[in-house]
């Protein structure tokens, strides 16, 4: 009986992260979120307490499964050069398949509560240190700071997709972010 509930919450997460992108968290009701899964909007209520509850639980999914994803790779890579393929490979998987999560990251994190707001960057920290982490095995004469300031643009540059999205075949696409990403962090050392 819950995987119905779980696909349930999971179609509305989506919907609501494709509506959040496309109109803004204000410019989005209950009853948008409701039509565009098929059901009333109080309908939602049986699944979340309301829009931001909605909105939290979606931004700290994502950081959450973001940050696994590299635990699991640094931890089992055998080496730094896999892992940041790995890392490189998973962000890239992200970035084509989630524009309308990165969009709403970009725009919407301030509508999240405080106490989750912080809960929210605290993974997206521990996420950036397991990149620091492979990085500074490549480049042991780089100093950390110049590492995650490296990191944090590898993000911003794969993290461009929702601007991009359709200028070249997924393929393609996840090519040029792969080369343009190791050039940058070619620049370490």
């Amino acid at each position: 009986m819950s995987t119905p509930t779980r696909n349930r919450r999971d179609e509305i997460l989506e919907a609501a992260a494709t509506l959040f992108a496309a109109r803004g968290y204000h410019g989005v009701s209950i009853e948008d979120l409701g039509a565009a899964v098929g059901v009333s909007g109080p309908a939602l209520y049986r699944h979340f307490s309301g829009k931001e509850a909605l909105l939290v639980e979606m931004l700290t999914d994502i950081s959450t499964r973001l940050r696994e994803a590299a635990v699991a790779v640094v931890t089992t890579a055998h080496g730094p050069e896999p892992a940041l393929e790995a890392l490189l490979d998973a962000q890239i998987t992200f970035a084509l398949e989630q524009p309308a999560l990165i969009t709403v990251h970009d725009r919407e994190l301030g509508n999240v509560p405080e106490p989750h707001r912080r809960q929210i960057r605290r993974l997206q920290r521990l996420y950036v240190e397991e990149w620091v982490t492979v990085l500074s095995e490549l480049h042991p004469s780089c100093p950390p700071p110049r590492l995650r300031a490296a990191t944090h643009a590898v993000f911003g540059l794969l993290n461009s997709t929702p601007h991009s999205a359709g200028e070249l075949p997924a393929e393609a696409m996840r090519g040029l972010l792969r080369g343009m990403a190791m050039a940058a962090f070619d620049t370490l050392g």
